[in-house]
């Protein structure tokens, strides 16, 4: 597809035409820390990256995509300061860091497979990669970026000219209205590279180093793990908001410092998606799971499709009433795609040219830094547009659903029972999920028949009562041709 894709790139703040340096295009998410469930605001963070990879893939880009696992090092405050995350999550459970680790490393991959994001290419794990972390801060040791405190080793900020600017920072400020115990740190955006045990205390995983024992630091683990998998630039980095002035600001200080080279040529961010009391954080507590979600007994789907309800870049409100409606919503555009779209008889009885012609409006809201509510509306008029065959429409169904990640060709309701029969001078068909008992039956053919015999002696109000009965029962009755009465029993039409 010859189309050109604009994205909104943090580093310029601006929307750029995407050029990758790489093929396949390199594109490096920041991963979950799996010391607790990833709660659904982070879940929309990957669910945007998400689209981003099945659009550059139906862009006809080859993509390699690399997601971290942090499971060492990641300290409570992004100050360095703080119980190390995987420790306080063994702490609370009485398990080890491993276990713990294996287990939300688990759960977060089913969480991914439920809302039927696209495996990672490559899962890297921090616990994998220590040597490579090790050799990253020997080199900025040896390039002079680094100094020992009693603590660890950290990066010198002052060092590296360029700090402030991917985050627009003002280091002036920021250091006179620091309220953060410093320690031995020379500025307060200095950060760690390597922190030592604490002394007389054993932790679940340390390892030797050339500065002692000691495990690394949050922000060297994506540098140290992108740079083995990725070529330099990476062609693309994603992660949330929240990573921009710390997490992200800090991957590319130390691995421009080592390497010398630009560090990654499109940074991308999501939003946060936002309860009445602020963003959502693992860190206070106050989050929800994609368990919750399918607890109160709403699909992993309708979460996807809430999510695209507003622009990735656009704070979301999260609400229950919100994302019932997102299911509402999915359940309506499957049934009218189902309705509305038919395959094709033969591979190539659709041209693709007339398929790219009635996508072009869906593409186009896509490629201007992936749109998805405009997207999405575009989705529903064509479905409803009666001078689009039907052939068409499901060849374009299946190329659009293929971002989208819906499934809105896939058929998931139940099978339902279907039985005709005439008894007491009337004709049924019973629809429902499944075989309804005798006696059921009999209750419908007798009042079935006293409505037959109402409207027939024309008194509709009596006929009506009696559908008002039955609809209170759950059963809807409705006339088909033919003298046949339909009633569908806990199936609405």
């Amino acid at each position: 597809m010859n189309r050109k894709l604009f994205l909104y790139n943090t580093a310029s703040r601006s929307k750029e035409e995407f050029v990758p340096a790489h093929d396949p295009v390199s594109m490096y998410c920041c991963g979950p820390t799996v010391y607790n469930y990833a709660h659904i605001g982070n879940l929309r963070t990957y669910i945007f990256e998400d689209v981003l990879k099945r659009l550059l893939l139906a862009l006809g880009y080859r993509v390699k995509h690399v997601v971290n696992i942090t499971d060492v090092g990641h300290l409570t405050s992004d100050a360095d300061s703080g119980e190390d995350k995987m420790e306080k999550g063994a702490h609370r459970e009485g398990k080890t860091v491993w276990q713990i680790a294996d287990y939300y490393t688990k759960v977060f991959k089913q969480n991914i497979k439920d809302l039927n994001i696209l495996d990672a290419d490559l899962w890297p794990k921090a616990t994998d990669h220590i040597a490579q972390m090790i050799a990253m801060v020997k080199t900025l040791e040896k390039k002079g970026f680094t100094y020992k405190t009693g603590d660890g080793i950290y990066f010198d900020t002052t060092k590296f000219p360029r700090y402030a600017e991917f985050a627009r920072l003002d280091i002036e400020n920021l250091q006179a209205g620091s309220r953060v115990d410093m320690g031995d740190k020379r500025s307060v955006t200095d950060f760690a590279l390597w922190k030592f045990s604490p002394k007389g205390k054993q932790r679940q995983m340390e390892w030797d180093s050339p500065w002692g024992k000691g495990f690394p630091g949050w922000h060297i683990e994506c540098s140290a793990m992108s740079l083995a998998y990725c070529p330099q630039p990476l062609d693309i980095h994603c992660g949330g908001m929240d990573h921009v002035r710390v997490h992200h600001t800090n991957e590319i200080a130390q691995s421009e410092a080592a390497t010398g080279n630009p560090f990654a040529r499109y940074w991308l961010h999501g939003e946060f998606l936002v309860l009445d009391k602020g963003k959502m954080a693992k860190s206070s507590g106050d989050f929800l799971t994609l368990d919750s979600v399918k607890e109160a007994g709403i699909s992993p789907l309708a979460f996807r499709m809430f999510c695209y309800s507003a622009h990735y870049r656009s704070p979301l409100m999260f609400s229950w009433d919100g994302l019932k409606a997102a299911g509402q919503g999915l359940a309506n555009l499957k049934k009218l795609a189902l309705s509305e779209t038919k395959r094709p008889l033969t591979p190539g009885a659709v041209s693709a040219e007339s398929v790219d012609a009635v996508l072009a409006p869906f593409f186009e809201a896509l490629c201007d830094d992936m749109n998805m509510p405009v997207a999405c509306a575009h989705v529903w008029s064509l479905l409803k547009d009666p001078a689009v065959a039907a052939e068409a429409k499901y060849a374009a169904m299946e190329r659009a659903d293929a971002v989208l990640g819906l499934g809105l060709l896939t058929d998931d309701r139940p099978q339902e029972h279907v039985s005709d029969l005439e008894r007491s001078g009337v004709r049924l068909r019973l629809v429902s999920l499944t075989a309804p008992d005798d006696a059921l039956v009999d209750k419908i053919v007798e009042m079935a028949a006293r409505r037959t015999q109402a409207r027939a002696n024309k008194d509709f109000p009596a006929a009506d009562e009696i559908r008002k009965e039955l609809l209170g029962m759950g059963i809807e009755i409705k006339d088909l041709p033919g003298g046949v009465a339909e009633c569908r029993i806990g199936i609405h039409s």
